[in-house]
């Protein structure tokens, strides 16, 4: 009998704790009944569950009866269900969540149609109190022999965890966007390969010139086609193919904005963003708009060199305040450096006696070589001496990041005898580029240590948060700014408009922006900057603001500087005027002579010796004559050089009317020009469309007279010459060309023929000045023509591009804006 019962219940041999609680639990007391009349279908699904490594659970009969194994019993925690629901009706196992299973339970139970949910919210009794569990799970139908169904087999995962750690996450993810998007300095988050636009915050598009339905989940070369042509796409592949962060400072970028092409300068980051793999997919760029310094500084060294003096800059420099200046003796290497220099540098500020060692040893090994390179270069081709590196202070061994620039004075020799510049720190600096770019994960030590003061508000205006340097400037603990108010900072007289201000703002949801004063630790009041944004929901509603304030002291001190020094060098500029306006006059003057006095000579010795040769014939040896010939041919070439020469500098130089003409007009013009020169090459001149366009008449004949002459040159002798112009007008994004932009219109000219063509390597070198493809012998020219073609396509703002193939022809693509 005993066989016969151990083979009965041979179903539940499973190891583990279920299975014994299962085999030792008295079933004669519940619904199911012992365990020896269960049906075979239930045996099987119990055997099946309690064998199972994944979380089970299984409702049987008209009583739901509750089963479960051991992957499942974890999810019931302690001091709970455990194990007091095994054989348990569901109803009376699961009361707090029955309004919620039992709707799921029933549509199983009745149609047999299989239930899936993801990461639902149940919360369950369990360790003692009621829990927010959140579940993956499915109920699928389980059937008896007669192929009804006859319970409900849950199979399930607790995703708590993984809920709740992708909320924090996305509640990290919302504070980084709030703080992008709030950040005083340019950020912008680019995914994949193509470099798409995610993230990008209001600094960015403004430095960039677009808005963000410009640039927003578009490729950033696309958005921004002028960069293509700059270092930007080297960088940004460089970066997510090796993963290293890639930092510039004063990196020149020519930006499209309104449509005009500007020239600013950046501090800019670029930092490898990782994901959970640990693959690059994407990358963080970052950066500063330091042009008006860089303005500011060029300006300063316009002046330097004019006068060959470094004085008016070390003047202006030290106005910014923190400048240390310094003059190094060549031959002695005896250094003298300001007082505040010396303190800078961690010296005693009346310390004596300093030479060059005293700086050499106290730079950071890592910098050293860059450091003395570029004084080398500065003295050898007499430029501008300008580097930052890092030093470790002589008095406490502290790194700082410091920028020098300096200038050599050299004596009548050309030796150097002194080199004199200032120095200031830029650590500071330094620390707040490469803290803009740290990951969300360091949030609060990016704000921490960022020189702006960073603050929140609630929806109220309360200000409930203020970063490290808020309480560095004020010298305040929060629990004092917490007693008296945030206000306690501002300047009194600066108050009443702040709070009135502030007031409209969180009333009108509009953004914050103020200038004021606030008062530092040592009791002076310096000038700031504050901005702030409300963060608002995906309805719209405000749920925070964040703010910063930025201390402007030193770009109002400088400006005033700056204007100072603009208006004592007008005279200074109204001389260098009537110098420009001297040296106009002169170059006209030149000009006259050229095309005058220059040529006179030449057509002189090209008549003398028609005359020697035709009356002289008889008496000159075939050498002589040879001579001749030759002496008429150089002097026919010098003749055609000053008339190009005249001609490339007058597209420069002549006066710009623009007019509305028709391509067709100017090309019949040139036609009848080179009449003669058609007939003797038996040339096909054949002509397409033509567009209306807005040219200078004059200078567009000598275009299609330089191109048409330049066919009928390099014609192939074997062959009658087809000569092919074509225009059509169409936006950029047509064309195959990267130079020109998508959304705006052109007129597109092209100017084909059949002639010797040219290598594809010589596409470019065939515009400059005085260049020859082949013998000057073989094919007559002075190698101007193509260069005056190009000037005046730039003189219109177009674009022209040249292509070819030896022995079929070339092709000349002419892109104008309309």
């Amino acid at each position: 009998m005993k066989d016969l019962v151990d083979n009965t219940i041979q179903f539940l041999s499973a190891p583990g704790e279920m299975a014994e609680l299962t085999r030792r639990k008295d079933w004669k007391a519940t619904q199911l009944g012992p365990v020896e009349e269960w049906p075979q279908s239930l045996r099987t699904i119990i055997g099946i569950i309690l064998n199972s490594k994944f979380p089970m659970f299984l409702w049987w009969g008209p009583e739901l009866i509750c089963l479960y194994n051991d992957a499942y019993r974890p999810s019931l925690g302690q001091k709970g269900k455990h194990p007091s629901i095994l054989g348990m009706k569901a109803e009376d196992a699961w009361p707090e969540i029955w309004s919620i299973i039992k709707p799921l339970i029933d549509q199983v139970m009745n149609g047999g149609e299989a239930t899936w949910s993801q990461d639902q919210l149940i919360p369950i009794y369990r360790n003692g109190i009621i829990e927010d569990v959140y579940w993956t799970f499915s109920y699928s139908p389980a059937y008896d022999e007669s192929g009804k169904v006859a319970g409900v087999l849950v199979t399930c995962a607790e995703t708590t965890a993984q809920v709740l750690t992708q909320k924090k996450l996305e509640e990290s993810e919302r504070r980084l966007r709030a703080m992008i998007l709030q950040a005083p300095a340019s950020i912008a988050v680019l995914r994949g390969k193509n470099h798409v636009v995610e993230m990008v915050n209001p600094r960015s598009l403004e430095i960039w010139g677009r808005t963000e339905q410009d640039v927003l989940n578009k490729p950033i070369l696309d958005a921004m086609p002028e960069l293509k042509t700059q270092s930007i796409k080297e960088i940004l592949d460089g970066v997510y193919n090796t993963g290293k962060v890639f930092s510039v400072s004063e990196l020149e970028v020519n930006i499209i904005r309104g449509g005009k092409e500007e020239t600013i300068y950046v501090n800019a980051s670029w930092e490898p963003i990782y994901n959970s793999t640990g693959e690059i997919d994407g990358i963080m760029a970052g950066g500063v708009d330091v042009t008006a310094h860089v303005t500011a500084r060029k300006k300063i060294k316009e002046s330097e060199e004019a006068n060959e003096k470094i004085a008016t800059h070390l003047k202006l420099a030290t106005v910014s305040a923190n400048v240390g200046t310094w003059s190094l003796d060549i031959q002695t290497q005896k250094l003298e450096w300001s007082a505040l220099h010396k303190k800078l540098w961690g010296y005693d500020e009346h310390q004596e006696g300093l030479v060059y060692e005293d700086w050499h040893k106290i730079i950071v090994n890592e910098d050293k070589e860059k450091a003395f390179r570029n004084i080398e270069e500065a003295r050898i081709n007499h430029t501008v001496y300008d580097v930052e590196y890092r030093i470790n202070k002589a008095d406490d061994n502290e790194v700082r990041w410091m920028k020098s620039i300096g200038k050599y004075q050299y004596n009548d020799n050309g030796e150097a005898e002194t080199l004199t510049g200032i120095s200031y720190d830029i650590t500071e600096r330094m620390k707040f580029e490469d803290s803009l770019l740290e990951s969300e994960q360091k949030f609060r030590l990016l704000a921490d240590s960022m020189p702006q003061h960073i603050w929140t508000a609630d929806t109220q205006g309360n200000l409930n948060y203020f970063n490290k340097s808020v309480f560095d400037y004020s010298g305040l603990s929060l629990e004092k700014i917490n007693k008296d108010g945030w206000l306690q900072i501002v300047h009194p007289d600066d108050r009443e408009r702040n709070i009135k201000e502030w007031i409209e703002s969180v009333a009108t949801g509009k953004d914050f922006l103020l200038e004021h004063r606030f008062r530092r630790h040592d009791g002076e009041f310096r000038w700031q900057l504050s901005r702030a944004k409300p963060q608002r929901d995906e309805n719209g509603i405000i749920q925070m603001w964040v703010g910063t304030s930025t201390d402007i002291q030193e770009q109002k001190t400088f400006a005033e500087a700056l204007e100072t020094e603009v208006h004592d060098r007008s005279k200074e500029l109204t001389q260098k005027n009537i110098d420009l306006e001297k040296m106009n006059k002169e170059l006209q003057s030149f000009a006259y002579i050229s095309s005058h006095d220059l040529q006179e000579p030449l057509r002189k010795i090209q008549t003398f010796a028609t005359r020697i040769v035709e009356k002289e014939k008889e008496n000159l040896s075939e050498n002589g004559k040879d001579l001749f010939n030759r002496m008429q041919s150089s002097a026919g070439r010098m003749q055609a050089l000053i008339d190009d020469l005249l001609a490339y500098s007058r597209t420069n130089t002549s006066e710009r009317v623009f007019e509305k003409v028709n391509l067709n007009t100017v090309i019949e013009k040139v036609k009848q020009d080179l009449k003669e020169e058609i007939l003797n090459k038996n040339a096909v001149i054949e002509i397409k469309d033509t567009c209306d366009v807005n040219i200078i008449p004059f200078q567009f004949r000598q275009l299609f007279y330089n191109l048409i002459s330049n066919s009928l040159k390099f014609s192939n002798p074997q062959k009658p010459l087809h000569i092919d112009i074509n225009s059509e007008h169409a936006k950029g994004d047509k064309f195959k060309n990267e130079s020109l932009e998508g959304n705006a219109e052109y007129c597109h000219i092209t100017v084909a023929d059949n002639g010797i063509g040219f290598e594809p390597q010589y596409s470019e070198k065939i515009f400059e000045l005085f260049q020859h493809l082949h013998g000057k012998n073989e094919y007559q020219g002075t190698g101007i023509g193509l260069a005056i073609v190009k000037r005046i396509v730039e003189n219109h703002n177009g674009i022209i591009a040249a292509k070819g193939e030896l022995g079929k022809g070339a092709t000349f693509d002419i892109y104008l804006p309309v």
